[in-house]
């Protein structure tokens, strides 16, 4: 039992993959950033094609 408590203390303070994680999480944050923005330009910008060719005889 008492390795059992020894395991879980030092699974506890092993800090190696953090820094990856928090890399991990900030390009999945910065990727559906990206991804918002290109789907509202793409409907701003389907409207604004949309417009002219009705415009255009």
């Amino acid at each position: 039992m008492s390795s059992l408590k020894i395991m879980c203390s030092t699974f506890r303070r092993d800090t190696r993959g953090v820094t990856s994680i928090e890399y991990a999480l900030l390009g999945a944050l910065i990727a559906m950033v990206i991804i918002g923005a290109v789907s509202l330009l793409g409907t701003n910008l389907k409207a604004l094609y949309d417009m002219v060719a009705a415009e255009v005889p």
